[in-house]
């Protein structure tokens, strides 16, 4: 049985799925992304990877039929309830391009991330065109809102992730569970890194940030800088003690009065990626890596799972028919017990039913 899978990534980023994957097993064939600073960053942690700068839709895959899995956190924009969600409208919406990729080296997995407004009633049509074009090619899916705070990243990210796979790999593959232990909050994660160079108020500081941070924006070219978010971020980080009108340069020194700002170090330490990973570019360029990156332990936790789907390591004793999301209408789902039931909704994602009547309106189907 093999040891490592083979995967090509688009629009790569930073490498925050990448190194998630590495993580899991994975060996990257080719890492696709157009950014030359992103680029610059992959080359420098892993000079081994087979880095290629330059647009996705310039991009072909037929050299490489028979790969274990294509995966790509496409741009956000088109979907993020901060712009103008055009979805497919937007000339920036490389789902199409993901789903050309499939076609042409036919992998046997799919892994894409994007941001949770993908999952709201607006793009319900555009979804399932996606699923739809992936059917046509031989695959079943999967949509899942993860939260990356459950998987040891101390930070309110949720993140919508579709898996797709060929023949009966489906059958094979569970998300991964939530780890058991909370997440380490802001001042547990940063506190060392705060009280480096002396700061006498870092333990008082700790104590303030008793929370998850709130979800990191990196922005784009056009819109965002080296700040962390829009106003109601910005509040909400003061509310943990930290000035989140921009970034310092280093940490805070003994005589240092007043909210500390992060580094760009601590931005990254709270994205879940090691100490050791270094960002190229200026502070404002480098910061939109970081903040658009796909939390590595997240990535990590799925790729896991989907290594152990294409080993085929342990059958799904219940078939998922169909994931779970809040305020869908109706869902179909296999209860614990091995019945088939039907719940009118709305109610909460991943919810478990033992047995249909285990909530209100929810009905055996025979």
């Amino acid at each position: 049985m093999q040891s490592k899978f083979t995967s090509i990534e688009i629009c790569a980023g930073a490498g925050g799925q990448a190194l998630g994957l590495e993580r899991a097993g994975f060996e990257h064939i080719a890492l696709v992304e157009i950014e030359h600073l992103a680029c610059e960053t992959l080359r420098t942690n892993r000079p081994h990877w087979n880095v290629i700068e330059g647009d996705v839709r310039e991009f072909s895959a037929t050299a490489t039929e028979g790969l274990d899995l294509l995966a790509g956190g496409v741009p956000c924009p088109p979907f993020s309830i901060a712009g103008k969600q055009l979805g497919n409208n937007d000339e920036r919406d490389l789902f199409p391009e993901i789903i050309r990729l499939a076609s042409e080296c036919k992998p046997k997995a799919v892994l894409i991330e994007n941001v949770k407004g993908l999952l709201t009633k607006k793009f319900d049509t555009y979804r399932l065109q996606i699923e739809e074009r992936f059917e046509d090619l031989g695959y079943k899916g999967l949509w899942k809102l993860v939260q990356a705070s459950d998987f040891g990243v101390p930070q309110l990210r949720p993140r919508v992730a579709f898996v797709a796979f060929a023949e009966d790999y489906l059958d094979y593959f569970q998300w991964p569970k939530p780890n058991n232990q909370s997440p380490p909050t802001v001042g547990e994660t940063l506190f060392s890194e705060m009280a480096s160079l002396g700061w006498k108020h870092a333990g008082v500081w700790k104590e303030k940030a008793n929370k998850i941070a709130p979800t990191l924006v990196g922005g784009s070219k056009k819109h965002g800088g080296a700040d962390l978010g829009p106003t109601r971020a910005r509040m909400a980080w003061e509310k943990l003690g930290v000035d989140g009108k921009g970034l310092a340069g280093k940490p805070p020194v003994d005589g240092f009065n007043g909210m500390p700002k992060l580094t760009l170090r601590m931005t990254a330490t709270i994205q879940g990626f090691p100490k050791d990973w270094i960002f190229c570019g200026k502070k404002t360029p480098a910061y939109r890596q970081v903040g658009n990156a796909f939390p590595p332990p997240v990535a990590k936790a799925i790729g896991k799972q989907i290594a152990s789907a294409l080993k085929r390591e342990h059958k799904n004793p219940f078939p998922l028919l169909q994931e779970v999301f809040p305020k869908r209408p109706e869902l179909m789902f296999w209860t614990e017990t091995g019945t088939l039931a039907k719940c009118a909704g709305p109610w909460r994602a991943n919810h478990t039913h033992t047995t249909a009547a285990a909530k209100p309106g929810c009905t055996l189907v025979t």
